[in-house]
């Protein structure tokens, strides 16, 4: 596990498989393995995947509404893949293989 590295590099790494992942999916990953339990941790997690996407390193390819409350009741679900960029920063962090 990656307790001690980068939450981000963490999620590059989980995205780095080349298949597309639901957030909430990731999130409840990511917490189990931190030991973010919280809502608060649950939010910080989402909003590091945000801003992988908006850095060009994950990519949303479908959005859904959680209307059965798994994750969070009313919000938007998105589900990413990493982009080629995000590829290349995953290998650039030392801890992926190109």
């Amino acid at each position: 596990m990656a307790k001690n590295r980068p939450i981000k590099f963490r999620l590059l790494e989980l995205f780095s498989d080349g298949e597309s992942h639901w957030n909430s999916e990731v999130v409840k990953k990511v917490q189990a393995e931190y030991g973010m339990n919280s809502n608060y941790g649950r939010d910080s997690i989402n909003f590091d995947i945000i801003e992988l996407a908006a850095g060009g390193m994950l990519k949303e390819i479908d959005v859904k509404k959680d209307d059965d409350g798994t994750y969070k009741a009313g919000a938007l679900l998105h589900k990413y893949v990493i982009t080629d960029f995000g590829k290349i920063r995953a290998g650039d962090s030392c801890f992926f293989k190109k």
